[in-house]
């Protein structure tokens, strides 16, 4: 599979922004990820290497990701997480990925 420029330019700016945010036990990462049918999103103790509670949304719209976000917070506040890092990976803040981080505020994580 031949990799284009955009995604390797998307790879250089997650590898940067993952050099400076990591989770841990006490306040894990929000990884998340915009494909062309869904945005998905994981709660990932870094210092383990687990994956604490993972999501996907159901399209690709902006609702969808905002209700991702939500369904997200929720499953963590299940888990007793109320706290976390926000790491975009690569993308843009703003459309999905600013709407899943609304919906993730709004369901009562902080970051």
């Amino acid at each position: 599979m031949k990799t284009t420029k955009k995604t390797v330019r998307r790879q250089r700016r997650k590898n940067r922004i993952r050099a400076k945010v990591s989770g841990t036990a006490a306040c894990p990462r929000i990884s998340v990820f915009r494909s062309l049918t869904q945005t998905s999103a994981q709660i990932i103790d870094d210092e383990k290497g687990h994956t604490l509670a993972a999501i996907n949304s159901s399209g690709k719209k902006v609702d969808d990701a905002q209700k991702a976000g939500e369904e997200l917070a929720k499953v963590a506040k299940e888990k007793k997480i109320s706290k976390c890092v926000f790491d975009r990976g690569g993308f843009a803040f703003h459309g999905r990925v600013k709407a899943l981080a609304e919906g993730a505020r709004k369901g009562g994580l902080e970051f």
